[in-house]
């Protein structure tokens, strides 16, 4: 997938992953891969300046946590990162519907005039 597709619509991709739990960075990754059937492979340098933006803002809070024997930091989505998730996925539907009716080819161009 072209990785420019992605740009504006990594928020609501973060937020919809972290709706199902807390998760570290890594398994954000993992999740949104596996979600995605494969197609996305978002890299780390995209992926964690992203959640420390979605946390300085509120949609997220963080905590260290040991997984598998490791320290990470775990994120986990705050209320007003439900909120946001519900308006992206708002703004994703009217923005899905409105491109699908301009490239669908059964439509045919109104006569003016």
């Amino acid at each position: 997938m072209n990785p420019d597709a992605l740009r504006g619509h990594m928020d609501a991709l973060l937020l919809s992953v972290l709706e199902r739990g807390p998760l570290h960075g890594y398994a954000i990754i993992e999740a949104l891969q596996e979600r995605s059937g494969g197609v996305l492979n978002v890299p780390t340098g995209t992926v964690y300046p992203a959640l420390r933006r979605l946390e300085r803002i509120g949609h997220l809070d963080s905590e260290w946590a040991t997984v598998g024997g490791r320290k990470r930091r775990t994120y986990r989505l705050t209320e007003s990162g439900r909120k946001q998730l519900e308006g992206e996925r708002s703004a994703w539907r009217e923005f899905a519907g409105v491109i699908g009716s301009v490239l669908r080819a059964d439509v045919r161009p109104s006569s003016s005039g």
